[in-house]
């Protein structure tokens, strides 16, 4: 944790905000204003809450026992209840970035003061992430509408005592760290249980690092193409920027304006092995296509998650300004659902024309020989990464079904219609762990065949992405186990790419 302050105040964040405070883990407190707001929310909730009317999560149950009025002495007992009985998450539990992201967006959602949260537990929540005791979440469990409740439940059990731990670097139970740290478990407050697990923001969590991590394997997919053009002795022609003026789709301009750059002072397209034609496969040919596709598709789930982030995310919600307490649905995941599942289709193209631009590569095409290999035959060279390639696009292929087309009702009908969100999420972050690995095969074999295009000069740019990688995975001069170079490469692809972005687009 660094010894930097950031308040947390009524401004829009944008992604990289809110990946850059989990990342830096500074020490977070509440604007004045914000205090103010959610004092207001919860003094709103004291003063209503002996109301004889049916006022939903205060005193009444919950789902399809929306109905059922509260003795008001079980008032507190009924907000505990709901988080112990609706934390059934299962599976691993999702890396530390992910809780601190949830954390950090659940923050957006009651620093507007709507869900009638005390400043108990939110403090609470703020003195968890700065002793840096973070809750764990199982990954499994949400259905992205009604809240993402079995996940969000887990991120609060820590505040009544209960649930493991993010600490030291270690998973451990709650209890002991808190008897430490001398904090009694929170007794709560009507709502409070509810406003917890209430909302969408393990989802958008999720959502938010996928869409950082995407935002940087875009760029580097054109870094790693504009190599692979090279070392395949590609035409000049399809990057060309008066070709892409005809286009009115900006993205292809920029992934071409990336590749000029990328090949700049590069002498490729004059070598034997060049089509004469200048009609280079669709895999070197379309890439200002392709990956522009997927650019949108980027820019587009950017944009709705950057929206959900920054919403208020709960249900009911409580207006102490004009006297109301009204029920609705900003607890239904369909937006970052859609835009998750369309990235995840994107985020599978993009492994899936990397793919086909490796097995090119290794075609004997071109003036290369066979799997890349100085003796074909005694050696399989690059001939089995690609499998592995290959088995990881058909993966990602299946993966990118869309989960937010099924609905399975839940709680009685009540909730009869959810976006399957989790699915969504979780689907994602292992495409993206898949396109890591499929770009990091297709550097190798680009490398290689660079190594093995004698008279090929690449552009400096391409140069230093060469020199860099080669002090990781060394020329392939004979068989050796791959795996290991490709977990290098894996690991350098997802190092590497922050820089990568720098100079483009």
């Amino acid at each position: 944790m660094t010894t930097e302050t950031v308040e947390i105040t009524f401004a829009d964040y944008t992604l990289e905000d809110l990946h850059e405070i989990a990342t830096t883990r500074p020490r977070l407190v509440l604007a004045a204003d914000v205090v103010e707001k959610i004092a207001e929310g919860a003094r709103y909730i004291e003063k209503i809450q002996f109301q004889n009317r049916h006022i939903y999560g205060v005193n009444t149950g919950f789902g399809s026992l929306c109905e059922t009025r509260i003795d008001p002495s079980a008032m507190s007992a009924l907000q505990h209840k709901h988080l112990v009985s609706h934390a059934c998450g299962i599976g691993e539990v999702v890396p530390e970035l992910i809780s601190r992201l949830a954390m950090l967006v659940k923050l957006l959602t009651f620093r507007a003061g709507y869900s009638g949260i005390s400043l108990d537990v939110v403090g609470r929540l703020l003195d968890l992430w700065n002793a840096d005791v973070i809750p764990a979440i199982p990954k499994k469990g949400s259905v992205g509408a009604s809240g993402d409740l079995a996940p969000l439940a887990h991120l609060a059990l820590p505040v009544i005592g209960l649930g493991r731990v993010y600490h030291d670097g270690e998973l451990v139970d709650a209890a002991p760290v808190l008897a430490e740290l001398g904090w009694k478990p929170i007794t709560l407050r009507p709502k409070e249980g509810l406003a917890l697990t209430n909302g969408v923001q393990y989802i958008n969590a999720i959502a938010t690092d996928c869409i950082v991590r995407a935002g940087r394997l875009v760029r580097t997919a054109d870094v790693v193409a504009a190599l692979s053009l090279q070392a395949f002795s590609c035409a000049e022609t399809f990057y060309e920027r008066i070709l892409h003026d005809t286009s009115r789709h900006p993205e292809r301009g920029v992934v071409a304006a990336n590749l000029r750059t990328m090949v700049e002072g590069s002498n490729h397209f004059t070598l034997p092995g060049c089509n004469v034609a200048k009609e280079d496969p669709y895999s070197f040919r379309c890439v200002p296509q392709v990956h522009g596709a997927v650019r949108q598709t980027y820019g587009f789930a950017r944009t709705v998650v950057e929206r959900e982030c920054n919403s208020v995310s709960d249900n009911p919600l409580f207006f102490p300004e004009h006297d109301r307490v009204i029920l609705g649905g900003n607890l239904h995941g369909e937006s970052t659902a859609f835009a998750l599942d369309f990235l995840a289709i994107a985020m599978s193209e993009l492994a899936n024309i990397s793919e086909r631009r490796t097995y090119q590569l290794l075609s004997g095409q071109h003036n290369l020989p066979d799997y890349l290999v100085p003796v074909p035959g005694l050696d399989s060279g690059l001939m089995i990464p690609q499998y592995t390639s290959a088995a990881l696009v058909n993966e990602n292929k299946v993966l990118s079904t869309p989960a937010s087309v099924d609905t399975i009702p839940t709680c009685q009908l009540q909730e009869d219609h959810v976006s399957m969100g989790g699915t969504s999420a979780y689907k994602l972050m292992q495409i993206l762990d898949n396109c890591e690995y499929v770009l990091g095969i297709e550097l190798t074999t680009a490398a290689q065949a660079v190594d093995l295009n004698k008279e090929l000069r690449l552009g400096p740019a391409s140069q230093r992405v060469y020199d860099e990688f080669r002090s990781v995975v060394p020329f392939l001069d004979a068989d050796r186990q791959q795996s290991l170079d490709i977990e290098a490469a894996r690991t350098h692809v997802r190092a590497q790419s922050p820089a990568w972005a720098v100079g483009l687009a």
